[in-house]
């Protein structure tokens, strides 16, 4: 189920608006788990009914899946200097082609963490 938030964001967006949670949408949970809108400010762009926001479950699920894999990726890929040191090495080595190190090493997080 995607979160409240993330459906604000594309609700937003679906209406050339930004959602900043620190200023003009603050959300809020009682300590009961349900987390509800609190205040909303969003100029030009009426709050959201239960209704309309449930319109973008499936797309708030989406883009948290493809967030969450993009995240793992990015664990996943050596630092720059690491990268750029295996593409030197390929390009010396004349593998600058699908059996190069840097090549391999990037297709093996790509497949391990597939965006869908």
């Amino acid at each position: 189920m995607a979160n409240l938030a993330t459906k604000i964001k594309l609700y937003c967006e679906a209406n050339s608006k930004t959602a900043n949670f620190k200023t003009n949408v603050l959300l809020n949970d009682d300590g009961d788990g349900v987390v509800y809108i609190k205040t909303w400010s969003v100029t030009g762009l009426a709050q959201p009914t239960d209704e309309q926001l449930a319109s973008y479950e499936t797309a708030g699920n989406t883009a948290e899946t493809l967030s969450s894999v993009l995240n793992k990726r990015q664990t996943e890929y050596l630092s720059w200097e690491e990268q750029l040191d295996k593409l030197y090495h390929d390009i010396d080595d004349g593998k600058l082609d699908k059996t190069g190190e840097w090549y391999t090493h990037i297709k093996a997080v790509k497949d391990a963490n597939s965006k869908g």
